[in-house]
This record gives structure tokens, sequence and C-alpha cells, in this order.
């Protein structure tokens, strides 16, 4: 029986663990055999997922998922997938969304995720700019293929023929693995492409999130899509590796009482939230027992926030920051150091990042956030993009699109690049206005942006979810402005104020401030 892995050396400081990592990547190196068939070899009876979906809830092991996965693969290679070629995955959360990606990588293909909350749109611009002739889907994605006016075949699982072990195709950490478009936060989604060393890339940083690392008894979970580079890489996969359970939950619009409920009742004891459901946590005033780490990233979230996890949940809830061309490269950990409201954390172990001026030296003040390119969670290339590709790099550095400023050794991010605010001569960040505003009652969610001003160049704009039976009126918009003058600051208070019922997200729950800019 093996025991659970962590990448992360133990370690009383970060500085510790810092001196202590070191890089170890085999020249072979293939991520189906390290959250499956390694453990399925030495461990066969070790659960590996836990199905909470609803489709009839059972546990499955390592020994099972293999079996599964290399039915899939078989029935993949007679239908004539071959290594290098994009398969996508369009599946909520379950059993078979874990083993189909596996299957694919056993086949050296490169695998696809796709969100069942994609449109026609998105689902046709992916499958046609990857060029994929197969998606392994269920009932519901088969009829949404069929619509779709491109050659693809849908591939049900469940119905894989093919028996035997399959002998997974030899690959190293270079060799592409997964295809993961981007948000589209700033514009025209754009596919990642990742190699197989992308899943040791995040591991340490996804140990950093929960506290330096998993133990025994732990049982991860995540409301966030496993189509999403934080639902698959940051939770589903980096927990089969480590050998902790992960439990695949019921797909839907999320509940926050339905949230609590699955945590407690399965005794979910690490889970990582992005911060779209943390808020909605917050609104419904939910307290939850049993959570030993809390992991959120995608937007910063602020002291309020910050303040709210530790009498909701009982636990400081660790920042960590990325995106889907480099992830979990910043990363709080409370065990390690004490976290600072506003500021992301510090560079996650094995990892180079800075915050670099225009000519790419390390700078003082305020900069891009930089990743440099020998960090094996960076990407391989934007698929088939030479051009945008080169422009993601400066020297030696993957540019996040991301502004930020070193504090006190470690990092507080600004804002997105092109979500910077200039009024009057003064550069602000909405996510400080934003943490502001949430810590009044009457504010449940808030956007904020720049827009055009004759006099002041821009004018920060928040729009504003109210809380439940919350009137929204003139009066208050003069309260909430003044709310911000008075507690945060004269410069950068809301010189308008939108009422809304909701705000525009990405899949990944992050405000779309474009489509706000926008109106």
């Amino acid at each position: 029986m093996r025991e659970i892995s962590n990448l992360l050396p133990a370690g009383d400081t970060y500085q510790a663990v810092c001196d202590a990592f070191v890089w170890n990547l085999p020249r072979q190196l293939n991520m189906a055999f390290e959250v499956c068939d390694r453990w399925a070899i030495d461990d066969p009876n070790r659960v590996a997922l836990i199905d909470r979906t609803g489709d009839g809830d059972r546990e499955l092991t390592f020994g099972e998922l293999r079996e599964m996965s290399d039915r899939l693969a078989w029935h993949l290679k007679n239908l004539g997938v071959k290594r290098g070629d994009r398969v996508g995955v369009l599946r909520r959360q379950s059993l078979w969304t874990a083993a189909a990606h596996i299957a694919i990588w056993k086949l050296g293909a490169i695998s696809l995720p796709l969100s069942p909350l994609f449109a026609t749109g998105a689902l046709t611009s992916r499958l046609s700019d990857a060029e994929a002739q197969f998606v392994v889907t269920d009932k519901a994605g088969e009829a949404r293929l069929g619509v779709l006016n491109i050659d693809v075949m849908p591939v049900l699982p469940e119905t894989a023929s093919g028996a035997g072990r399959f002998a997974t195709v030899k690959t190293g950490p270079d060799d592409p693995a997964v295809l993961i478009y981007t948000s589209g936060t700033t514009g025209a989604p754009k596919g990642a492409l990742h190699g197989h060393r992308i899943l040791h890339g995040h591991r340490p940083g996804v140990e950093m999130s929960h506290d330096a690392g998993f133990r025994e008894g732990d049982i991860l979970w995540t409301p966030a899509d496993w189509a999403w580079i934080g639902g698959l890489f940051d939770v589903l996969m980096p927990g089969l590796a480590a050998g902790i359970p992960v439990v695949a939950g019921p797909s839907g619009k999320f509940n926050a009482n339905d949230a609590k409920a699955l945590i407690e009742k399965n005794a979910i004891t690490c889970a990582f939230f992005p911060p779209s459901a943390l808020k909605l946590l917050r609104a419904a005033d939910v307290k939850i027992n049993g959570l030993r780490t809390v992991a959120s990233g995608g937007e910063p979230l602020g002291a309020e926030m910050l303040h709210w996890g530790t009498r909701a949940l009982g636990l400081t809830i660790n920042e960590f920051y990325g995106q889907t061309e480099a992830n979990m490269v910043i990363a709080s950990c409370g065990k390690l150091f004490k976290a600072h409201p506003g500021v992301t954390g510090r560079p996650v172990p094995g990892h180079r990042v800075a915050v670099i001026d225009q000519d790419g030296i390390q700078t003082a003040g305020e900069g891009d956030i930089a990743i440099h390119r020998a960090s094996p969670v960076v990407m391989l290339e934007y698929w088939r993009r030479p051009d945008a590709t080169a422009e993601k790099f400066r020297g030696d550095w993957l540019i996040s699109g991301d502004r930020g400023v070193v504090e006190n050794e470690m990092i507080r991010f600004i804002a997105r690049d092109d979500d910077v605010i200039t009024s009057a001569g003064y550069r602000i960040g909405p996510s400080e206005i934003e943490d502001c505003l949430l810590k009044h009652p009457s504010v449940a969610a808030v956007g904020v942006v720049g827009r055009a001003d004759p006099d002041r160049t821009e004018i920060v704009v928040a729009h504003v979810v109210l809380m439940s039976g919350t009137i929204a009126d003139e009066a208050l918009k003069k309260e909430l402005a003044a709310y911000v003058r008075n507690t945060y600051s004269a410069h950068a208070y809301p010189r308008d104020i939108v009422f809304c019922d909701s705000l525009p997200m990405t899949v990944t729950g992050k405000i779309l401030r474009r489509e706000l800019r926008d109106g």
C-alpha cells in the first residue's frame, strides 16, 4: 500500500520548503500513469473518485479507474485516434470525465476540455480551431454536437468496446497532452497547448494552497467545472496524483446550501472555491463545518472576503494566482506565512515569478507579473499561433497581462492590464474598490470598470448586485459612493453606480469587465 504523495518537501517555514524543493521531471512522463496506473499497480483498492452526481452514487478505486480508461483507450484507438490527435471531452463532473482524459493521454493524443456550459458558438470555434474529430461526451452532449455545422463524432464511453490492459504510449515532459482554451476575459479565446509536465508544474502550488500538502483522510472537491484549468489541474488531476479521493459533485447552478450539505455529508476536508462561489456563500450567510483548507483563485478576494472566511469557514482562505498559460505560480499558505489582504501570496517553490518592466528587468515599482519559461507549468505554445506565442513572451519571461507590485517579498495583484483605470492622473485597480464595496451590508457582488470621461480621462463606475430585499434608489447610490470615498480613497470612489441583477462572468467565475465596459 502506497502512502499519500506530495511534491512539496516538509518544512516549518516558506524559505525552508523553497530551499529543499527540487524539480524531478523524468525523461519518460505520461500523466495517465501519474494519476491512475501508478496507484492501480501499487494500491488498486485505494479510492480515487467519489461519485455524488446523482447517477448511481458510488466510490471508484484506482483499479477500476484503470479498467475504465483502458477500455476507452482501446475504443478510441479502434476508431482511429492516434498520437497527437485532439480529442474533445464534453462532460460535466463524472467518473467518465476523469477516465476520458486518462484514456486520451494513454494514446499519446491531446485532450481538449469542453464545458457543458459552452454555447454553440464556443463549442464550434474550439472544435474547429483544434481540428478535433472525436468528442467523448454523454447523451446531452451528443445532441448538442449534432446541431453543430462541423464534422465531429461523439463517443459515448459507457458503450465503449475493448478489453485487456492498454499499453500507454511512451511520452516525455514536453510532448503535447492537453489543449485548454483561455477564458476570453480580454479577447477571443486562444488554445494554450501544454505538455505532460503540466501536472508536475501544478502540484506544488496546489499543495501550497492546501496548507503545504495533503494528508491521509483528506477528501477534495470543487464546484468548478472540470473543463476549466482550475477544476482539471487545480483539483482533479493533482488530487488523483497525490492519492486523495476527489468528489464528483452534481452539476447545475451553484447553490450555497447544497454546497454546505455536500461538504458536511461527505466529510470533505479540502475545497477549491472560485471567488464567485465564495461570494454566493457569503451572500447566503452560510457557515460550513469540517473543512481543513480552502483555496481560491481567479479574482482577488480582498480583506472582507478573507475575514468572512475566518468567521464562516473557521480557516484562512489560501489565495493563489495563475492563468491558463501558466497556472498556480503564486500562492498563500496559512501554515507557512500570514496572509495579507490584497496580496496574492509568494512564488510557489520551483517557480520563478517576478514583476518586470518593459525591458524585462525586475522592478521595485508597478510592472508586469511574469513567469520564467523554465517553469514546467508554462505552456508550450498557443495552438498554431506562433505570432501570438512570441508576443506572450518578453525574453525568457511569459507576460501574464496582469499588473502587480512586490511588497515584503509578496506579490500584490493590481489588475489586468486592460482593467487598470486612469482617472485624473491616478492609476486605479478595480479589485480594492470592489473589496471596499463588498464590506457594505447592502452589496452582494460588484464589478468595477472605467468609463471614458473628457475631464478625467476615465471615471470609476461600479456595477452592483444588491442583497435580497435591498431597495435600489438614488439615495443608496450616494451612500455607496460616500462609503468608498470615506473608507477607501477620495480619488477612487465610483462617480457612477449601476444596479444590476447579475454580473457577466466567464464559465470559470471571472467577471467579464470588458462586457461591463461595453455596456
